[in-house]
């Protein structure tokens, strides 16, 4: 009976557990090999790489734009903590003036040891005298109160202006760290898509319209002298007023020059950093963000764009151009392309402004 037993299943362990689990995951890789789920992802086309760079840096710009943000109320909120600690200082200097008369007044009195009035009165040889120079004391004891009752209220006054520059400070650090915050957004998205573009060949970036954030500046300048070469010479005549002529002839002037994030020239710009230093050179002020340049004017529909209109761009707002007519702008696209002529119809169209 012995010899029909079935032998006994002993559970596999130690080199015995190991051998089956790799033959395990040999038959497992085979399997995978066959049915194709293995295999790395196939590489990004030129076109494809194109797009997630495009994506990039639209997200880029939007970071960007809300550092620009930041950045101009920082900058406000530092003016402002400037002129409190200024009033504070002049305020506290005519604090330490009255404090210092009313010291004195207090040590000439403690001097002088003043009499009873009653006594002062019976003693002295001229009674009238002496009232007149009581009513005089009377009147400097009330000019002493009113001088103390300033010194209260310059201590106020100065408690005041110390609260109201705590809330500054607090607001600036917010808006530093903001800053910071926006900084490595844009430094994150700009890296990406420079790592998706090293992966294309030199020829491949300048199919798509290209390059790799800052290289081959020399050709980028050349291209930008060519095009601005192209520029008609009626564009300025067709300009609404003097003022949007100008800024139309700066733009034109600019062309070739690099993208560099937060830049208002004169040498690098960003999309809103053109915009603003191309108005500022007609004498006109214009705010630093594209979410606040399109309320600095006159909303204008597309059919009525003329030279010098802002035109913009991406349901946020994110990118502006400078309209110069025949339906092209010169707008300062990304980090991989020069201040530029391009055609609105590259982008989202969100609006437009004329400046007045």
């Amino acid at each position: 009976m012995a010899a029909h037993r079935k032998p006994r299943q002993r559970p596999l362990g130690g080199q015995t557990a190991r051998t089956a689990f790799t033959v395990a995951l040999a038959g497992a890789a085979t399997a995978t090999a066959f049915d194709g789920t293995g295999h790395a992802e196939p590489p990004l086309t030129p076109a494809q790489v194109k797009a997630q760079v495009d994506k990039l840096y639209q997200q880029a710009e939007v970071a960007t734009e809300k550092y620009n943000g930041a950045q101009e109320k920082a900058g406000a909120a530092e003016r402002r903590l400037k002129d409190l600690q200024d009033e504070t200082a002049r305020k506290q200097q005519r604090l330490n003036e009255a404090r210092d008369a009313l010291g004195s007044v207090a040590s000439a009195q403690y001097r002088s040891g003043g009499l009873d009035p009653a006594l002062q009165l019976a003693l002295s040889d001229s009674p009238e005298r002496y009232l007149d120079g009581a009513a005089l004391a009377e009147r400097a004891g009330h000019r002493q109160a009113t001088a103390v009752a300033q010194v209260r209220g310059q201590l106020r006054e100065i408690e005041r202006l110390r609260g109201a520059a705590r809330v500054e400070l607090a607001s600036l650090r917010s808006r530093r760290a903001e800053l910071k915050r926006q900084k490595q957004t844009i430094t994150a998205k700009l890296d990406e898509a420079r790592r998706l573009l090293s992966r294309l060949t030199a020829e491949e970036r300048r199919r798509i319209g290209a390059q790799t954030p800052g290289t081959d500046r020399a050709s980028r300048d050349a291209a930008g002298a060519r095009e601005a070469l192209t520029a008609p010479g009626s564009v300025t005549a067709e300009a609404p007023d003097a003022r949007a002529a100008a800024a139309v002839a700066y733009a034109y002037s600019k062309l070739g020059s690099p993208y560099v994030w937060g830049a208002t020239g004169p040498n690098a710009f960003d999309c809103s950093g053109l915009v603003q230093a191309a108005y500022r050179s007609a004498g006109v002020s214009l705010p630093r963000t594209t979410y606040a340049q399109i309320g600095a004017g006159r909303r204008v529909s597309r059919s009525e764009l003329r030279p010098g209109d802002l035109v913009f761009f991406y349901s946020g707002i994110s990118h502006v151009g400078i309209y110069v007519g025949g339906g092209q702008m010169i707008h300062a696209p990304n980090p991989s392309a020069p201040v530029r002529l391009a055609p609105i119809d590259q982008m989202p169209f969100a609006g437009a402004t004329r400046v007045v």
